[in-house]
């Protein structure tokens, strides 16, 4: 399972930086929460979440960011922030993987 969330996040890398974005940092963990990757998008700093599902049994890969899920991203991101002076424009998007295929939803919840 591990290997395979780990091919995921690349691949979710990979296909953000041919998409024009630039790798800020993978894997940022603190106690509130794990963002898998982070990201610039120009000016503004992207918290992306990656879920890979083999299919859409049980609601899929984006029925697995579900509210308790959204809030423990944001609270992450809230403590990242205090590393970042000043504080940029933020979004948080989401990479969906299922049956092979590659999904990318910006702006995939608000805060």
């Amino acid at each position: 399972m591990i290997a395979r969330g780990a091919a995921a996040e690349q691949a979710a890398a990979d296909y953000l930086a041919q998409q024009g974005l630039a790798l800020v940092t993978r894997n940022f963990r603190c106690r509130l929460g794990e963002i898998d990757i982070i990201m610039r998008d120009g000016k503004t700093l992207v918290f992306v979440e990656v879920r890979a599902r083999a299919s859409r049994e049980f609601g899929g890969a984006a029925a697995s960011i579900d509210g308790r899920k959204q809030q423990k991203l944001i609270a992450a991101a809230q403590m990242y922030l205090t590393q970042v002076s000043p504080t940029p424009p933020c979004r948080f998007d989401a990479v969906l993987i299922e049956n092979g295929a590659l999904r990318w939803v910006q702006n995939a919840f608000q805060t």
